[in-house]
């Protein structure tokens, strides 16, 4: 009898047969496994005495390459919540023929329904992706860029695709367009012309390198960025799109209505057309997370197309991150080890404490290690925050900087039924983002650096330097981006000039661009010496300011800006 829990866990009467990929079932008790089991054995039908609250697991035909004799699928046992309701919006498949006619219609790809169709499943069998301490093991060592050795033979460099994640809006600090055109250095230069200085520095590298081919460039663009950045490249670098670089647009999925489970729908007045292909309004609408990136190349046909171009390697990081450049020691040491994954990961320290973390499933019976993970704070259950904490126990954080091989990618696709398993993330929103009083949603989404668990054996790390992980989320980042904190280098990067970067606090007033720039209107000051730098109150930093060790300055009063002269302030506290 081959059972299989709601986690996806395979139990053979009883006795667990392989490792579970997801945190262990915790619900109903062992002997209903076993009871479904020998109705199910015996093809006959639930009693009505089943335990109070728990609707009995329904028979399902067995997956290929499954048990054929009974197999039943612990998916159909629902939340607390849904039982109450009587089911998961219709049954065990919800409304998913409902979702699925929306997408089709809305011109979306077999592959990027696939993906939504394993997010909304999860949703209906109410899986939370939580991550216990006791299901994992700490990651004591990996393999450093540091110790690695040089490489002059840049042969690989023209098998690889650089794709920079060029979808986002930077909507939480205040930005109506890309983010990527957000201005990071003076005068007026953005992180999309750093990035486009980078390619050209290797492009012509490549060329005075016996005319070696260089990387392919390519972004991923959404709805939201892809007019604006093409017109970007286009007037400014006079970049052409299928030449110069390549687009590869993010799919877009429909919102699930909190309540019923079912496609969200715009109930306005105003409601029109303005959804992709027309199908429901723009609001009934969302980008499903960086996580999307396999979907969008498979559906797209650019994963085959780069294959069939003789491209095995991608290299993929965030726009934000300009210390994030093909490095081909990295290269060189993911094509020699024979991974098929290989995430950058960088040393935690207290300041990253709240974040996520690279850990590994346990050491498989045979001896042999375990699998890599990635655990979010969003995984991790209340009474192991202490663990999750602890930066001398769990030491790794993903930086989001990847690299894949392209033929690996597609045979795992291909073995998955065309979608990888990556953890749920249920977003909470309202269906109209401006109005807190709309319908709730749920915004089913994944991130790409969870795919490290699918590859299994195949994935690996490599500890990189912190220069290597410089990205904006915030306008304390921006500042000390601006500053001389960071300087550009011979590979067009932007790299910290110091052992760490100063850490800034802003007052609140400064959570939003423009805000920001009243801030610093005469430019950036110097943060080089500067180890801790806190801000408040309306000011303007004057043309020359250095801060130097732990500073802090205040202007108590609320409605007269002022100006912090020119100057050197170390190791002070200033009320103006």
């Amino acid at each position: 009898i081959n059972l299989v829990t709601r986690d996806g866990r395979r139990v053979d009467c009883g006795i667990p047969i392989a490792q579970p990929r997801r945190p262990a079932m915790v619900g109903p008790l062992p002997w209903i496994l076993l009871y479904c089991a020998f109705h199910a054995r015996a093809g006959a039908p639930s009693p009505s005495s089943s335990p109070p609250g728990v609707a009995m697991p329904q028979r399902v035909a067995p997956a290929a390459g499954e048990c054929s004799s009974g197999a039943v699928r612990m998916a159909a046992i629902p939340s607390a919540a849904a039982a109450m309701r009587g089911g998961e919006a219709g049954g065990a498949q919800g409304a998913w023929p409902e979702f699925e006619a929306k997408m089709r219609a809305a011109g979306q790809t077999d592959a990027a329904i696939a993906a939504f169709k394993g997010n909304y499943f999860k949703l209906l069998r109410g899986e939370t992706g939580t991550i216990a301490e006791a299901d994992i093991e700490p990651v004591t060592s990996l393999p450093a860029l540091t110790d690695l050795p040089e490489v002059t033979d840049g042969s690989l460099v023209g098998q690889t695709v650089v794709l920079k994640l060029n979808g986002g809006l930077g909507t939480g600090m205040g930005l109506q367009g890309p983010k990527s055109l957000l201005v990071v250095r003076e005068p007026d230069v953005t992180f999309l012309d750093l990035i486009v200085s980078q390619m050209q520095r290797m492009r012509k590298a490549r060329a005075e390198d016996g005319g070696a081919p260089p990387p392919r460039f390519a972004l991923l663009n959404s709805a939201a960025t892809s007019e604006a950045t093409r017109a970007y490249l286009s007037t400014k670098h006079a970049l052409r799109e299928g030449s110069h670089w390549h687009e590869v647009m993010q799919s877009v999925a429909p919102k699930v209505d909190a309540d019923s489970l079912r496609p969200a729908v715009d109930p306005s007045e105003a409601r029109a057309a303005t959804g992709p292909s027309g199908v429901g309004s723009q609001l009934e609408w969302y980008p499903p997370g960086h996580g999307d990136l396999y979907a969008a190349l498979a559906g797209s046909g650019q994963l085959d197309e780069y294959i069939a171009n003789g491209y095995r390697f991608l290299f993929v990081s965030n726009s934000d991150n300009l210390g994030a450049t093909l490095d081909l020691r990295i290269l060189q040491h993911f094509k020699e080890s024979g991974a098929a994954f290989l995430m950058e990961v960088c040393e935690r320290t207290a300041s990253d404490k709240k974040g996520g973390h690279l850990a590994r499933r346990p050491a498989t019976p045979g001896g042999g290690e375990g699998g890599l993970l990635l655990r979010e704070a969003a995984q991790c259950l209340p009474e192991d925050e202490d663990a999750f904490q602890d930066v001398t126990k769990h030491r790794y954080f993903n930086t989001n900087n990847l690299w894949i091989d392209l033929l690996a990618l597609r045979a795992e696709l291909d073995s998955r039924g065309g979608a990888l398993d990556l953890p749920l993330i249920k977003n909470g929103k309202t269906i109209d983002p401006r109005d807190k009083k709309s319908a709730k949603v749920w915004q089913l989404e994944t991130a790409m650096g969870a795919a490290i668990e699918d590859f299994g054996a195949r994935a690996a790390a490599v500890v990189v330097p912190r220069n290597r992980f410089s990205p904006v989320k915030t306008c304390a980042d921006l500042l000390c981006l601006r500053s001389d904190a960071y300087a550009q280098d011979a590979s067009g990067a932007l790299t910290l000039q110091a052992a760490a970067p100063p850490l800034v606090s802003l007052d609140d007033q400064y959570k939003k661009v423009d805000d920001f720039e009243q801030l610093v209107p005469q430019g950036a000051p110097s943060l080089i010496g500067c180890s801790r730098l806190k801000l408040s109150g309306k000011l303007a930093l004057g043309k020359g300011v250095t801060f130097k060790g732990a500073v802090s300055v205040t202007n108590p009063d609320g409605s007269t800006r002022k100006e912090v002269p020119p100057g050197e302030y170390a190791d002070t506290d200033l009320a103006l």
